[in-house]
């Protein structure tokens, strides 16, 4: 390893047992807890008097909602679990591949999206930005880290450089 990747600090992992993660959960479950309230009470009131097309985007959109949340939620409680030393890391990788965390993005564009009730907008918006902002500290925590990467002391772009005259065959 570089003398430089023995000094990197992992920020990271400490955000992830810090104030700022008790934060970020208890923001993620008051949002479970506040959409779910809404869904059950003022958003299935405002869903039946809709126009057909906002509807059927509702009942959509809502179910990508829950989805959304519950997936955070998992993850949460899943970084909760480790930093409380109740899981492992290597438990909690293992739990946490049937987590997504991407790809429950919202087309804005849709027909009927401005007719959906403004405090159910703003409850996909704010999931979206918290979606990303777990989204990313997964990828700081869980991504390789230096130490399992293979040094092989080359200069990165010369075994590129190498791969592709093997590749090629350029003698």
């Amino acid at each position: 390893m570089s003398e430089l990747g023995l000094n990197t600090i992992s920020f990271a992992g400490r955000v992830a047992s810090s104030a700022q993660f008790k934060a970020l959960y208890a923001e993620g479950m008051a949002l479970v807890e506040e959409t779910a309230s809404y869904l059950d009470g003022q958003g299935r009131a405002a869903s039946k008097v809709l126009p057909r097309m906002a509807s059927v985007l509702y009942a959509a959109e809502s179910m990508r909602l829950t989805t959304r949340l519950m997936q955070m939620a998992s993850w949460l409680l899943l970084q909760r679990a480790v930093n409380n030393g109740e899981m492992t890391r290597e438990q909690v990788i293992s739990e946490k591949s049937k987590v997504r965390l991407d790809s429950f993005n919202v087309d804005r564009n849709a027909p009927g999206w401005n007719d959906l009730p403004e405090s159910f907008r703003d409850l996909v918006e704010r999931s979206l930005r918290l979606q990303n902002r777990v989204a990313l500290l997964d990828r700081e925590i869980y991504r390789p880290s230096e130490d399992n990467i293979d040094h092989d002391n080359q200069n990165s772009v010369q075994a590129q450089l190498n791969l592709l005259q093997t590749a090629f065959g350029n003698n």
